[in-house]
């Protein structure tokens, strides 16, 4: 009993005279630019109730998702694994976990993972009521 009482005293004279941490919130811009990964301006935003969408994607290792598009601006960020962007002009872009990302937009791209993990990345489109985010390529 005698050792818990010290332990437990020690404790609270440890902690004495020492002020609490304390941390303010703080803000980081990752990203902001006119253009895309691939140096093509962004188009206007379109016409019509906006409609924001947020989705999570999830690319397993040593696989690739199919050629699409997106006929409106989104931007993403990786939050985990490696992820190379690839559009049909052959520009190619490398991401590794926490790099951002302003996508193409009605360009054809596939995004592939050559790595181990599964790639996570988050991705918020700025589109419109009744327009779609992601259209796939046809073959």
């Amino acid at each position: 009993m005698k050792t818990y009482l010290a332990g437990c005293l020690l404790l609270l004279f440890a902690s004495c005279g020492k002020e609490p941490v304390s941390q303010a919130p703080t803000s980081e811009k990752l990203i902001e630019s006119y253009l895309s990964w691939n140096g093509d301006s962004l188009p206007a935003y379109p016409e019509g109730k906006p409609k924001i969408s947020i989705v999570k994607v999830t690319i397993p290792p040593h696989s690739e998702l199919p050629k699409h598009y997106h006929p409106v601006i989104n931007a993403g960020i990786l939050l985990k694994g490696e992820l190379t962007v690839v559009d049909e002009k052959g520009n190619t872009l490398h991401m590794k976990a926490g790099d951002p990302i302003i996508e193409v937009v009605d360009l054809i791209h596939f995004g592939k993972n050559e790595g181990d993990i599964p790639a996570e990345i988050v991705v918020f489109y700025a589109g419109t009521d009744g327009k779609e985010i992601v259209v796939k390529a046809k073959p």
